[in-house]
């Protein structure tokens, strides 16, 4: 059986414990795909959340303590019961999953039609923090549209009451094109020429980049609605000081202004 991200776990740094009531909750939505599982691998074993619930549509064990799956109801989210253990933060990612991974396809992962929905859920859940990972295609978004909210759903899930809602614009990478037609994938391959036109800027991140991205930016999110543009999110891919890229967009140094129980001990 391939590794699974909750297998990839066990490997984690675990810090000394901190006393109980300290720590925030955590619950990920899409914790699947080479991004999903770094998400989960990053802010599980970070030791500054008490525990992470992750969404599946079938019971499963995970095997540590740090670690709780929570069923997902049925495709009416709004009937959902609330989850079982408190949550503070939650993350929400729409990166199918690797289907040569088996536990991966136990996961639930949302449609970016659900995200209304779900961040309406998460926010009866008494979540206060939402960080969302909007995948698009390579220069398909308008510019003008890159640092603001860009549909009626975005905007609708800023206005639900998070405290903090980071909304990060990642570009995806091409499908592949196997199982098309040859004549088709001969067009796309010569298409294909097309993908220098685009900016560097706007080429998609490394899945353990953009993982890293969403660990430190919580340790520094301000209150309010925050959209990381994808030209954004390749300059700190490429820093060697994330967080230093991170606090300047942020504008804060100050990491009392950080997620409560999120920032680091040290």
């Amino acid at each position: 059986m391939s590794a699974s991200p909750l297998q990839a776990l066990t490997s984690a740094w675990r810090p000394a414990p901190a006393p109980a009531g300290t720590k925030p909750g955590l619950l990920v939505a899409g914790a699947t795909g080479a991004l999903g599982s770094e998400v989960l691998r990053r802010l599980a074993g970070s030791g500054r959340f008490a525990q992470a619930q992750v969404l599946a549509r079938e019971p499963m064990s995970t095997g540590l303590a740090q670690v709780a799956i929570v069923p997902a109801g049925g495709t009416d989210i709004a009937a959902w019961p609330l989850s079982p253990a408190p949550v503070h933060t939650g993350v929400v990612m729409f990166e199918p999953p690797r289907l040569y991974h088996d536990r991966e396809r136990a996961l639930w992962t949302p449609e970016p039609a659900q995200l209304l929905a779900l961040s309406q859920w998460l926010r009866r859940c008494g979540a206060q923090t939402l960080v969302v990972v909007l995948p698009h295609a390579q220069g398909s978004l308008p510019q003008a549209l890159r640092q603001g909210l860009a549909s009626i759903d975005e905007q609708a899930v800023a206005a639900l009451g998070f405290e903090r809602v980071l909304l990060l614009r990642s570009a995806q990478k091409p499908p592949r094109e196997a199982g098309r037609p040859a004549l088709e994938r001969l067009a796309a391959w010569m298409l294909s020429v097309l993908a220098y036109m685009i900016p560097a800027s706007s080429m998609p991140v490394r899945p353990t980049r953009l993982a890293e991205f969403v660990e430190a930016a919580l340790r520094v999110l301000p209150a309010g609605t925050h959209v990381a543009a994808p030209e954004l999110l390749w300059q700190a891919g490429q820093a060697a000081d994330m967080q230093g890229v991170i606090q300047a967009w942020l504008n804060t140094t100050d990491t009392s202004r950080a997620v409560p129980g999120t920032y680091s001990s040290e």
